[in-house]
């Protein structure tokens, strides 16, 4: 199974430390974020990983390079203006080829153990939830007996970690567009599974976040 890192957001809430320095460039204990996650993974037996970049891209691609000094083999994704997430994916899809594939957030951190997930999933997307921050207290979803929805019972938030299959964009078009829509539908044909996860997860979204897991790690 394929992999990939989303790594094409500007960053704009990270300001000014994202003025010069694409945010998965962000460094907690001299170490990359992207780093952590391309380690994390390949650590997991997920050596193909295929990474999307926009704003300052090519200081990922320079910093990175092809992945041999991680035990990868990374290939690039460039995207002239952002796509978002699901257009993102969508223009990948060459490069992560017919089956199944697993996404990661690049601005979070967690300890999730990636090498699960290989056999997971049964519909078109399996998502991992986790309990919702103080910043997101109204969560995404619903979890009932391992099947994600939009249900009006407590919700949990979106980890950013999903396996999708290619169907769930066979209908999409080469253009910028979000990825909620898509697992919106697939959630109310029942082809969406999930669980949910109570170890370490942070979303790194503010400066002050960032300075939060500095200081605790």
């Amino acid at each position: 199974m394929k992999a990939m890192i989303l790594a094409a957001g500007r960053g704009e809430r990270m300001r000014p430390l994202t003025d010069t320095i694409p945010k998965p460039l962000l460094k907690i204990k001299g170490q990359c974020l992207i780093e952590y996650h391309i380690q994390h993974l390949v650590a997991a037996g997920f050596t193909e990983i295929v990474i999307n970049h926009a704003y300052l891209g090519e200081q990922i691609e320079r910093t990175l390079g092809a992945g041999e000094h991680y035990g990868a083999k990374l290939s690039y994704s460039p995207e002239t203006i952002p796509l978002e997430t699901g257009g993102g994916i969508f223009k990948a899809l060459p490069l992560l080829g017919t089956n199944p594939f697993l996404v990661i957030n690049g601005d979070i951190w967690c300890d999730y153990p990636f090498a699960q997930l290989r056999d997971r999933l049964t519909g078109l997307a399996h998502l991992v939830l986790v309990p919702n921050p103080p910043h997101h207290l109204q969560g995404d979803f619903c979890l009932i007996k391992n099947h994600v929805s939009q249900g009006n019972t407590a919700r949990l938030t979106f980890s950013g970690i999903g396996v999708y299959h290619p169907d769930l964009f066979k209908m999409c078009q080469k253009e910028r567009f979000p990825l909620a829509p898509l697992l919106i539908k697939a959630m109310q044909n029942g082809q969406v599974s999930g669980e949910y996860y109570k170890g370490e997860w942070s979303d790194i979204g503010t400066p002050e976040r960032l300075y939060s897991l500095e200081r605790t790690h």
